[in-house]
């Protein structure tokens, strides 16, 4: 095992540090500092001195720590001089930086710290690409920037070259200040500081993470510390949502921090690339009534002290889950505790500040099981010999024991104030001790620390005002064997003898880290009341004026310490805990008390609980016969699941559906996946109920799902499982599927109020909504709707309140639903016998190639090193070759060969080429001098034949199609249809009825150009969208004259484009090429084309408008935990009648999703009376409601700033 240490810091505020190879606590060199705390890690230790000034202090190694300074030294030729520094206006400076952006002369380098010291001047680097250079190391190019060479040549016009020069680290093994930075002094005073995060996201090791909290609870983080840089850069402040007392960073990406009311945060969104992270998550403390006063993280621990000195333990904390399950209560009263490597425990007892090690701490026992103190001497403490010995001996003689309050660490406001008055109180002459012990030998004794630490003192006592004068906290005397005899008549204590030190004109000095400045009277008050005696900081540090604070027989008293460079782990084998020397009997029998049997308590009374409540439960209903036996069930697999934390990869899992029926007939189960993780088998579960959604997965080469809970969809993460086989994943969805219907009790065919959607890869899912998905101001999550899936592959759905259901595929087939479900894979009772058809569908794969035009060859596939793929996706990041593309899963077989695609958006030449300046950029189907790059799209046709209750509607072919929208209730003779052709034709559909919902007949409506959007509202007002991006509005069109009469053009918003458009009751809304969602204003029966457009949101893809006006989007670009979301479901919450547009953004499931129809929703959402402002139904004051926390997934923009092109899936 590799030497490391431990380091601590006892009351008098020196620094100590024990090395795993030793047996004594060695004084930190240069140890002229008096030190609150420190934070170590394996190559440096970090420190907050009592002047709240940052310090460093670096190992000394053989391995110097160096940092290269570069600059550049540019050169142009000219006719008359040659190369020299006379360069063009439009070039680089001539010294700059190797992009040539920034100036940097040799005389603009200065170090950045005192710390550091030139190792030489600056020279020349006569290497280029590992060879040499000729003499002067000039490399030669073109022109700026451009491809550099060693060697000059006849069209060499610049020429540069690099200068060296090294700075060397030079305070180590000692203690460094920090610079404040560039911004001249330190933000704020620092009051307490953790160090870690270099196992961040397989970051390299060098770099570290540096958390501060300043005394006025403000978080702010040290940016740029790194192996050659040990100082790091600059401060930047991390806002919080409250006052922080206490941080603790982890060696990976865990920070927790406490707040000055005792709840916790969790940093969230920690990684490589933003160490800092992005947003912070409250978590209640371990007791409500008592709130937390410190906490410590590991790589998967968190561990906490509450203000009444109890330990906790956090449980289900991984890199994934920061934020963990629960509490659990641990043995032993500490001041503070501390996590270091391997996850180990380090701790300051609360008894005698001893410092206590966590033994049996494992992978799989990250709890561990009991405390032991470790029991070695200080290296000072070996040239004193064994017989007893005094204070006196260093300069000092206490006459009594001095002793603070040990319990009733949690104070009130009321409390804290009225103790902090009496304990200001003016020293009391002391009556002399008894005569009994006069003759005695005086025997030592050391402050007794055992109240709160210095955060509870500032969180209990806040507001607190100090004493008379600005005394410090007040320290009781307590004389051995007096216990807590009263006070004599007259009420005079025994008075406190300090022994001068040489000095001795000067009284002993009480300094608190808190305090900027030095108190100058020690207070002592009774000891007779334990409720008057006043709490001492955890962390104050003693100052006297002594030499030697301890006597030879008492062991230090630790204010911190730091596990964060100490490598050890439960089998190590340490000198540390054999000597008993220092050690006083609490701390024995505080060690030998605690035993395997009480860590355990905790299961031990919920088991009880849990069997108490239970009996009583049971007991009234004894003599019941059960009339339905339970029975349980379980189906195993062979799987493999993408693991939520990086790095992301696909294991080997055991797989479980373990369901159960009730006695009440009803059914539930649990998902189980069973895997193993650095040789520890561990499990990941989910609730059949809490499932929300099953969806196949596009996959090139496995047959994948993923599952999804609410939670998980917020997160935007679902759980991904892959099968061994295709079938063997049908299966499993099927059977789960049937499992999620059971136990929320859904059967048969989707009710005709359902809501549909389909997915980018064809499948189709209805929800059933409830009438709280709609209500105001309080509906229902949508991230809460459960979504079974119907079979049958199709691009679009259309619905409305009377069951008319429409579909169109990707061949731009129209289907009509029957009435049926399953389909597909589902099979047995999954499925409805009739009304299931067999359906085919046909789309296309398209790929790109790419050329780029060049002088000697013209147009090739010869392209630049920063050029995409010469045969790519349209994006141009994947390469796709005709050889290596396939079709979009298993079930699709390939119909056609690869042909060139004329039909593409902006036009092409004869040949199927678009052009262009530069990839990427708009294309157009002609060649211009400026065109450097073409592109042309191959097409290929595959296949999929499914089952679904879909029937195939003949033989016209649809590009949209839209159903009016109408009441549950209603009673038409006919159902409005249009829809518009592959050939942008206008159509009405006849005969159309809830029992006949294919109709009969087409009826042309004429238009002037082609058409590729259409939406018919409640009251038959229809909108239509051309393909050049015009709105159009169809007059008189009615139950009547279903047909309608004539187009109205209607002016589409500044200088964008419509694609889609969706009428409701009341509302038109439409979505843009570019994404942006407008709301048509103005409308009216007596003016139904509306006034103007307001933009409500960008980064739309589909929008859905229902009959009630509730408007349902697809959006792209939602942010989840994990990442940015395309094709997610999202509601507009705070729709009304006099609010049409809405309030905000409610996301559901996504991404993936390509289409969503709400039109058949006509269910009214219930009315909620709010009682009068303070008042309830009684008449009472009543609270107000739970503030609903909007979801906004959709950025508003600017309106030149509304052309941002969406994601796709």
């Amino acid at each position: 095992m590799p030497v490391s240490l431990l380091w601590a810091v006892d009351v008098y505020g020196r620094v100590y540090s024990l090395s795993t190879a030793g047996q004594y606590w060695e004084l930190c060199k240069d140890a002229h500092l008096e030190f609150k705390r420190v934070t170590a890690v394996e190559q440096c230790c970090w420190g907050i001195a009592c002047d709240h000034q940052i310090y460093l202090y670096v190992h000394s190694s053989d391995v110097p720590i160096r940092y290269q300074e570069e600059t550049y030294e540019n050169q142009r030729w000219n006719p008359v001089d040659g190369f020299c520094e006379r360069l063009l206006p439009s070039d680089r400076w001539q010294w700059s930086d190797v992009t040539g952006l920034k100036h940097q002369p040799l005389d603009g380098f200065e170090l950045s710290s005192e710390h550091w010291e030139w190792e030489a001047d600056w020279y020349v680097d006569e290497n280029f690409g590992g060879e040499p250079t000729e003499k002067g190391g000039w490399r030669y190019a073109i022109d700026f920037p451009a491809t550099y060479t060693k060697d000059k040549k006849w069209n060499s016009c610049v020429r540069r070259r690099r200068w060296i020069r090294y700075r060397r680290y030079k305070s180590r093994d000692s203690w460094a200040k920090i610079p404040s930075g560039e911004t001249g002094p330190l933000p704020d005073p620092f009051n307490d500081i953790s160090c870690g995060g270099w196992e961040i996201s397989e970051d390299p090791r060098s770099r570290l993470s540096l958390w501060a909290v300043s005394l006025q609870g403000k978080v702010w983080f040290r940016d740029g510390i790194c192996h050659h840089n040990p100082e790091g850069t600059s401060w930047e402040e991390v806002m919080t949502p409250g006052e922080v007392v206490q941080i603790s960073c982890g060696p990976g990406d865990l920070v927790w921090a406490v707040l000055w009311e005792g709840q916790l945060l969790v940093r969230e969104g920690i990684g490589r690339d933003n160490p800092k992270g992005s947003s912070w998550v409250v978590v209640d403390a371990p007791s409500p009534e008592v709130g937390a006063i410190h906490v410590a993280v590991g790589v998967n621990v968190v561990w906490a002290v509450s203000k009444d000195r109890k330990v906790w333990f956090r449980r289900g904390v991984n890199s994934h889950n920061p934020c963990g399950s629960g509490w659990i209560g641990m043995v032993g009263e500490m001041v503070m505790v501390n996590v270091g490597l391997n996850d180990q425990v380090w701790a300051v007892s609360c008894e005698d500040r001893a410092v206590c090690f966590r033994q049996g701490v494992t992978a799989s026992e990250l709890s561990g099981k009991a405390w032991k103190p470790v029991s070695v001497p200080r290296d000072g403490d070996r040239s004193h010999s064994g017989s007893a010995s005094s204070l006196a001996s260093a300069g000092c003689f206490f006459g009594g024991e001095v002793r603070v309050q040990s319990q009733g660490s949690v104070m009130s406001d009321t409390e804290s104030s009225s103790d902090t008055e009496r304990s200001a109180q003016a020293v009391q002459p002391a009556a002399q001790p008894p005569p009994s012990e006069q003759g005695e030998t005086p025997h030592a004794h050391i402050p007794k620390v055992t109240s709160d630490s210095f955060i509870s003192e500032l969180v209990s006592d806040k507001d607190s005002p100090l004493g008379p004068g600005g005394a410090g906290p007040t320290i009781v005397e307590e004389r051995p064997g007096a216990g807590g005899s009263p006070p004599d008549k007259e009420g005079q204590l025994q008075t406190l003898v300090l022994s001068p030190s040489k000095e001795g004109s000067r009284d002993p000095q009480w300094s608190n880290v808190d305090l900027e400045e030095a108190q100058t009277h020690l207070a002592v008050a009774s000891a007779t009341d334990p409720a008057e005696t006043s709490s001492l900081s955890s962390i104050a540090t003693y100052n006297f004026g002594l030499e030697g604070p301890y006597g030879a027989d008492e062991h230090p008293l630790w204010a911190w310490v730091s596990g964060g460079g100490c490598a050890v782990d439960s089998h190590s084998q340490l000198n540390w805990f054999n000597s008993t020397t220092g050690l006083t009997s609490s701390v024995q029998c505080m060690s030998l008390s605690i035993t395997p049997a009480q860590t355990a308590a905790w299961r031990k009374q919920i088991f009880e609980q849990l069997s108490e409540r239970s009996k009583r439960e049971m007991e009234n209903f004894g003599h019941y016969e059960q009339a339905i036996e339970q029975s349980v069930w379980v189906k195993k697999g062979n799987m493999q699941w993408w693991r939520d934390w990086k790095p992301h990869k696909w294991i080997d899992v055991r797989f479980a559906l373990e369901q159960f029926s009730g006695t009440e007939g009803n059914k539930d189960g649990i998902l189980f996946i069973y895997y193993t993780f650095n040789d520890e088998k561990k499990y990941l579960h989910a609730f059949i109920n809490e499932v929300t959604i099953l969806v196949p997965v596009l996959n090139d080469s496995k047959h994948t799902f993923a599952v999804y809970t609410p939670e998980r969809t917020k997160q935007r993460w679902p759980i991904r499982l892959a099968a061994p086989t295709e079938q063997e994943m049908h299966d499993w969805l099927a059977l789960l599927s049937v499992s999620c219907c059971d136990s929320r009790r859904i059967q048969g065919p989707p009710s005709k109020q359902a809501i549909w959607s389909t997915t980018c890869m064809g499948d189709v899912f209805v929800s059933e909504p409830l009438p709280s998905l709609e209500a105001s101001p309080y509906p229902m999550p949508c991230d809460q709707m459960f979504w079974r899936q119907i079979g049958g592959h199709l691009r679009l759905v259309e619905c409305n309140s009377l069951g008319v259901v429409w579909g169109i595929g990707f061949d731009h087939t129209a289907w009509v639903y029957t009435g049926g479900y399953g389909g597909g894979f589902f099979q047995g009772l999954a499925s409805s016998t009739d009304n299931i058809h067999t359906q085919t569908d046909v789309k296309s794969v398209y790929i790109y190639e790419n050329q780029r035009w060049n002088p000697v060859t013209g147009y090739s596939n010869r392209g630049l090193p920063t050029d995409r793929y010469m045969w790519s996706d349209a994006s141009g990041l994947q390469e796709c070759t005709k050889t290596n593309t396939k079709p979009p899963s298993p079930q699709w077989t390939w119909v056609s060969e690869w042909t060139v695609d004329y039909s593409v958006s902006g036009g092409t030449d004869r040949e199927g080429w678009q052009y262009a300046a530069d990839f990427p950029a708009t294309y157009h189907g002609y060649k211009t001098m400026k065109d450097f790059v073409r592109r042309r799209r191959w097409a290929r046709k595959c296949k999929i034949t499914t089952t679904g209750p879909w029937k195939e509607v003949m033989p016209i072919t649809l590009l949209d199609v839209t159903i009016l929208p109408c009441s549950a209730h209603s009673s038409l003779d006919q159902v409005s249809l249009w829809a518009i052709s592959s050939k942008g034709d206008v159509l009405c559909r006849l005969g159309v009825t809830p029992q006949s919902p294919a109709g009969t007949s087409w009826l042309h409506v004429g238009t002037d150009q082609p058409f590729k959007s259409i939406s018919i509202g409640g009251g038959y007002q229809v909108w239509a969208i051309a393909r050049d991006g015009s709105a159009f509005y169809r007059g008189s069109v009615s139950a009547q004259n279903p047909a309608g009469d004539c187009w109205y053009h209607i002016p589409s918003p500044p200088r964008q484009k419509l694609k889609q458009v969706s009428v409701g009751r009341t509302s038109v809304y439409t979505v843009d090429e570019n994404g942006n969602l407008w709301y048509r204003h103005g409308l009216t029966p007596s003016y139904p084309q509306g006034s103007s457009w307001e933009h409500i949101s960008n980064n739309v893809r589909k929008v859905s408008v229902g009959p009630l006006d509730q408007v349902w989007v697809i959006a792209d670009k939602v942010q989840g935990s994990h990442s940015l979301s395309c094709g997610t479901v999202c509601h507009r919450v705070g729709v009304q009648p006099m609010e049409p547009k809405g309030q905000s953004w409610d996301y559901g499931i996504g991404g993936g999703w390509d289409y969503i129809s709400i039109r058949a929703n006509s269910q009214e959402a219930p009315r909620i009376v709010i009682p009068s402002a303070g008042e309830n139904s009684a008449g009472r004051p009543s609270a107000p409601p739970p503030p609903v926390s909007s979801r906004s997934p959709l950025l508003l923009r600017d309106q030149e700033e509304m052309n941002g092109n969406a994601v796709s899936c």
